[in-house]
């Protein structure tokens, strides 16, 4: 049986209220060979039990992460805050680490990794580091518009067997101290961090930009999901 991968679900309070997932993420996991299950907010006993069912996790983008999970306060730039997808994005990558799944965390995603494992974030890119280069393109989404180096050795280099690729962007906060336990696989030209990766895991990895909106443009980026279902399906 192809191996279950939770994906955990983003909230809209106003009405319509409702619990959503962008279609490209579920593509991606289907078309690695992973069945995608949407996972939304819930009590701390129903995620348990999921943790107990899926073979690995993927933390999609979405809104910016409450600075108060990374103790300060909140940036005159942040943005759209939703408690209850920290919440659950939280407790979905704790609960994965501790149960050693595989997790794939994209944009928001590596962000809140970082957050759950001690780290903490730049709460806007602009006005925090000097001459930053554009992170919010007003490009396609499948479109790269800037380039990352990747460190050679890593488990990116590995799984796209180079250490430059251009990638997608569309972020205003980012990465700052990492989390002890991770280390920095990939960063931009301005030393913004586009991508972490556990030292102490078979495949635990953060990556700052969206592959799976990239896939149908760049084929390769699609590598990065054949690698997260197989690491699945190998546990």
């Amino acid at each position: 049986m192809n191996p279950l991968i939770g994906i955990t679900c983003s909230h809209q309070w106003e009405e319509p209220r409702r619990f959503y997932v962008h279609t490209a993420y579920v593509q991606a996991v289907a078309a690695a060979g992973g069945i995608p299950v949407l996972v939304p907010y819930q009590d701390d006993s129903c995620l348990e039990a999921i943790l107990g069912q899926i073979a690995g996790l993927l933390v999609p983008g979405g809104s910016d992460l409450d600075s108060s999970h990374f103790n300060q306060e909140l940036h005159p730039k942040s943005g759209i805050i939703d408690p209850w997808r920290d919440c659950l994005d939280l407790a979905m990558i704790r609960g994965a680490l501790a149960r050693e799944l595989p997790i794939l965390a994209v944009c928001r995603g590596s962000q809140v990794l970082n957050v759950a494992c001690g780290g903490s974030l730049i709460q806007d890119i602009e006005s925090q580091i000097q001459e930053p280069i554009k992170h919010q393109q007003q490009a396609p989404a499948w479109y790269p518009t800037h380039e990352v180096a990747i460190e050679a050795g890593s488990l990116l280099a590995r799984i796209f067997e180079t250490t430059s690729l251009r990638v997608n962007s569309f972020h205003h906060q980012a990465l700052d101290q990492i989390a002890s336990g991770f280390r920095v696989s990939a960063a931009a030209g301005d030393g913004v961090v586009e991508a972490i990766e556990s030292v102490n895991h078979r495949f635990v990895l953060g990556v700052q930009w969206h592959p799976e909106l990239m896939i149908n443009g760049d084929p390769a980026m699609g590598k990065l999901f054949v690698h997260f279902v197989g690491a699945a399906k190998e546990r």
